[in-house]
């Protein structure tokens, strides 16, 4: 069949999975964010909605009027794209409207984990490790961040400084014990 007469399909790339995947929020549970990564996820959402959509929709257009569209390259990568934009502002929508942002300085000088906390902990071996417990779409494995949901977080979580806790890992439990809880300073009004 030509290819003239053949319905494009924009459901053939959503779930292309060739962009960062994040995992879903459990069941009841809410997607608990703070200021700073609130913040960077709105600005994400405004660049693609005010900057790179309309860019795109217009370089799509030119592509369109100059024929052929089977065999444009411009046209086609513009579809492409145009698809990838609107299936992150979708995903941005979805997750800004239910985001909760906590503040963690609200708990600055305690020794109790909570969620926003930077944590060092000791393991049975020695070792000190350091991770900062953020939401989510906002954790970074390589900055030291962890997910609240991760199973590191949920151990630390509600433990206080001199706590020894069991962590479940794939090769067995690890104890591991709190050596230091910290939060960021209140901004000054």
């Amino acid at each position: 069949m030509n290819k003239a007469f053949t319905k494009e399909s924009d459901s053939a790339d959503d779930d292309d999975g060739d962009g960062p995947s994040l995992p879903a929020l459990p069941a009841g549970t809410r997607n608990y964010m703070t200021p700073g990564g609130y913040a960077r996820l709105r600005a994400e959402f405004m660049q693609l909605i005010d900057v790179e959509r309309p860019k795109m929709v217009e370089t799509v257009s030119w592509a369109a009027k100059n024929g052929d569209r089977s065999e444009n390259g411009d046209y086609l990568y513009g579809k492409k794209r145009l698809r990838e934009i609107d299936r992150r502002l979708r995903f941005l929508t979805k997750r800004l409207d239910i985001a909760e942002v906590v503040d963690p300085s609200a708990h600055h000088g305690s020794e109790q984990i909570f969620f926003g906390a930077t944590v060092t902990y000791a393991t049975a071996k020695g070792d000190e490790k350091t991770i900062t417990i953020k939401g989510i779409d906002e954790s970074d494995s390589l900055a030291g961040e962890v997910s609240w949901i991760s199973p590191i977080a949920r151990t630390l979580l509600k433990a206080r400084v001199g706590d020894e806790l069991n962590l479940v890992t794939p090769v067995g439990v690890e104890k591991i014990e709190v050596v230091e809880v910290s939060y960021p300073a209140p901004l000054a009004t």
